[in-house]
């Protein structure tokens, strides 16, 4: 007989619990849980398994969200949110039909008069979600994996974990939305299976392709490229435009999906106040469409070149997203990769039922899985002439931990400045700065003698954590990386996109800053050299030193080449090294005779 789960401390029945994966989508949002050991999409009674993400403000009462809102899309536009996902941690403004307004701590949704976070709207959608998967369950649920798009970044990964705990869910994991649809579709269910896969995950307002390899059971993310500002909604948006009227968004999708279907659509609507025939046919659509598809196949290039592979070296090619069930769509993935799309499960459910299993795995209920994620953008500090220090890759494994010694540069220097970016570019200024902070209370020393460890930490959310300890001293500092404002999404895959244009000029400029540092540093200890050591010097040879000290000031003032600097720094550093060694030689001699060195 099974045991029945009971409170020991009140001799109840203890209430069964459901893990449940989540998609949080830009237009689509379900819910999927594992039933013996298969993941199932959750319907509730008398709803659709996709629930629109859309939340409509009525003057009085709660908020309507899912179908029931759909309706004020476009009959009261200015109070009904849909596409909140794209504001998810932006802290920049893009037009919309509903009034957004820029804050120093991000932007704000203004409906009815009053002032609502992307957080707290998402919140309303998973709210909603929890409650009917709940109805439909008969049992609590409490904790869920959630899907994003494998390019949102620390603040929007972030923000999408404040919604779900305003929803009363508490976060397993946060799991890209392509590594969850490899999971969906089945692959790694073999001990020995080997395989490389593309995952296309084209959705209503997202973009992403990711890379992932596969042997022996472990899924591991090679390489993800994606664009937060691309999906269904803009193909919606340009047939609109083609009428001649962007309010007409609901009416142009219906007509892509009947073009989708096989059919061409034709209708007679009003038109700006004129009542005219509206229709698009499959040529018509593709050329409209065509733009946006080469969007994401510019991206398809990138992630393959990023796993340094071709297409000829995938194993398989996956769909998902509601925007791949364009004929036209499946087309050019075709001709791109060479294979005929894997599109066997509906393309909307994919990613839930892909996190469902991960809930599934994390609740302890599959051991014979393992899912190994990647951080989209590379992760480092500032160092000496604004250049980006790496500690973190692009691509690298999460969750991970990278740790790098420095040292400070001035004598009795008693805190260091520590800032943190993301991005691809040599200079720290071409990269996103995600947080400063000080590390305070270190001994005054001399300069390079102190030991600074510098930590990042990379959770399994891809949330960074950065502590910093002086060895000597033990003075430590920790900060958690929660941006308040992140850039466009656009402008991140901007980023991407510009690190490869300006490679070849970058890596000149970064050898450029590295020598003018490398020339500063000499002068330093040259100086400082001249000062202690001058009963070693010659008169004669005090001064040429010091000549040749001018002469590289000089040329650092004038921001000459470094092949200039060079030069001057291989005749200075030739000129003093003899001196040096000899005062190395006296300085050991003293110590040796109780001398200390100072």
């Amino acid at each position: 007989m099974a045991r029945l789960p009971i409170d020991l401390s009140t001799g109840k029945l203890k209430e069964a619990e459901a893990v449940v994966g989540i998609d949080l989508g830009t237009t689509h949002s379900l819910v999927a849980k594992v039933t013996d050991g298969k993941p199932e999409v959750v319907v509730d009674y008398g709803k659709s398994a996709v629930m629109p993400s859309v939340v409509y403000f009525p003057e009085a009462g709660s908020p309507v969200v899912g179908e029931d809102a759909l309706p004020y899309l476009e009959s009261d536009p200015e109070n009904t949110v849909f596409s909140i996902k794209r504001w998810m941690g932006e802290g920049q403004y893009h037009a919309s039909p509903y009034r957004v307004v820029p804050t120093p701590d991000g932007v704000r949704v203004v409906v009815r008069g009053r002032e609502y976070t992307p957080v707290e709207i998402s919140a309303l959608i998973l709210s909603e979600l929890k409650s009917r998967a709940e109805h439909r369950l008969k049992t609590p649920v409490r904790r869920a994996v959630v899907t994003v798009p494998a390019y949102f970044n620390d603040a929007q990964r972030q923000a999408t974990k404040e919604a779900a705990k305003v929803a009363g869910l508490d976060v397993l994991r946060i799991v890209n939305e392509p590594t969850a649809a490899a999971l969906a579709y089945g692959f790694g269910r073999n001990a020995d299976e080997s395989k490389t896969i593309a995952v296309y995950d084209f959705g209503g307002g997202t973009f992403d392709v990711t890379i992932l390899r596969l042997e022996n059971g472990i899924f591991e993310v090679l390489s993800t490229c994606g664009d937060v500002f691309l999906g269904g909604d803009d193909l919606d948006r340009a047939i609109a435009q083609h009428w001649g009227d962007p309010g007409l968004r609901l009416l142009a999708e219906e007509a892509k999906k009947a073009v989708c279907a096989g059919q061409n659509f034709s209708v007679q609507a009003n038109v700006r106040g004129k009542n005219r025939p509206l229709a698009l046919d499959a040529p018509t659509f593709e050329t409209l469409a065509r733009p946006y598809i080469d969007r994401t196949l510019d991206a398809c290039r990138t992630a393959l070149a990023d796993a340094q592979l071709n297409p000829r070296d995938l194993d398989a090619v996956v769909l998902v997203g509601g925007s791949t069930r364009a004929p036209y769509v499946k087309k050019r993935v075709e001709e791109f990769f060479g294979q005929k799309p894997h599109d066997q499960l509906h393309p909307d459910e994919a990613v839930a039922l892909g996190a469902a299993i991960q809930a599934d795995i994390l609740a302890g209920n599959r051991r014979d899985l393992l899912l190994l994620d990647v951080t989209p953008l590379s992760l480092g500090i500032e160092t000496a002439g604004g250049l980006m220090d790496v500690l973190i890759p692009r691509n690298s494994k999460i969750p991970t931990v990278a740790a790098r010694q420095y040292t400070t540069s001035v004598d009795g220097q008693t805190s260091i400045r520590i800032s943190v970016f993301q991005g691809e570019r040599e200079l720290v200024k071409d990269n996103r700065k995600l947080a400063e902070f000080h590390l305070r209370g270190i001994p005054p020393m001399p300069a390079a003698i102190p030991k600074v460890q510098i930590s990042f930490s990379l959770d399994a959310d891809g949330i960074l954590n950065v502590a910093a300890k002086e060895l000597r001293s033990g003075a430590a500092q920790e900060v958690k990386v929660v941006p308040a404002n992140g850039l466009s999404d656009e402008t991140l895959e901007k980023m991407l996109m510009d690190s490869y244009v300006h490679a070849q000029d970058d890596v000149q400029t970064r050898l450029q800053k590295q020598t003018e540092q490398e020339a500063k540093q000499i002068l330093f200890h040259t100086e400082k050299f001249l000062r202690t050591n001058a009963e070693l010097l010659p008169e004669n040879v005090h001064s040429e030193i010091l000549g040749h000290c001018h002469e590289l000031r000089a040329r650092l003032e004038r921001s000459e080449p470094r092949e200039a600097l060079r030069t001057a720094i291989e005749a200075l550093e030739t000129l003093t090294r003899p001196f040096a060694e000899a005062a190395m030689d006296a300085a050991v001699k003293r110590t040796l005779t109780g001398t200390s060195i100072v």
